[in-house]
């Protein structure tokens, strides 16, 4: 059955179900939604009602939430990469990083998004200076945490989850040289080919982005 991936290209959370995908190597279908276009909302709040990125549809079934997508992709699409471990305590802890990923770096990075994006008169300050010690906070705890990959030795779902926070998160509030390890597993994750051609294919639309590297 084909699949189809309704997502937007510079959608953090979409580069972390695109780099499962391609890590899974599962035939798919990209799905570009426009949620400025009234029609691609009405389609996408059809699929969606609360209409966030990513959805995959698989034949009649859809399924939202990126965690939740390669959870699916791994017991149905698996592929080389083994991106849940089939012993159940190493499984556990890449399910925990990538809660901790996802609500300690991507959730806060998010932040400084809307904070852009609010009219004058309603920006949030407290909330994001609130932001920056809650992803200063969580680079110091992964410069402890991550070794060859998130997780101990092998590639998985936490670091599919990884390189889209991290990324955007660093040009929002930098990581600091003092966070060595961390910075070098950034490094070890844009080598890694599936996310090299996530963020190549996000190029084109990077002058998009609301938040530029300072």
């Amino acid at each position: 059955m084909a699949l189809t991936l309704y997502y937007h290209p510079l959608s953090s959370f979409c580069w972390k179900a695109l780099i499962a995908l391609y890590e899974c190597r599962a035939e798919f279908t990209p799905r570009l939604i426009n949620l400025g276009d009234p029609q691609d909302a009405a389609a996408f709040k059809a699929i969606w009602p609360v209409r966030k990125f990513p959805v995959l549809q698989d034949g009649e079934r859809f399924v939202p939430e990126s965690s939740i997508i390669i959870e699916y992709l791994a017991q149905r699409y698996p592929g080389p990469s083994k991106l849940i471990p089939d012993d159940p305590d190493a499984a556990l802890n890449v399910r925990l990083m990538d809660r901790v990923l996802d609500l300690h770096v991507h959730l806060p990075m998010q932040k400084f998004t809307v904070d852009v994006l609010r009219p004058a008169g309603a920006k949030d300050p407290m909330g994001v200076e609130h932001a920056r010690e809650t992803l200063r906070t969580s680079y110091a705890l992964l410069n402890t945490q991550v070794a060859a990959w998130a997780v101990g030795e092998s590639f998985t779902m936490a670091d599919c989850a990884a390189f889209p926070a991290l990324h955007y998160a660093n040009i929002a509030e930098p990581i600091g040289a003092e966070n060595t390890r961390l910075l070098a597993y950034v490094e070890r994750l844009k080598a890694r080919p599936s996310i090299a051609r996530v963020f190549k294919e996000a190029e084109p639309y990077f002058h998009m982005l609301p938040v530029k590297p300072k």
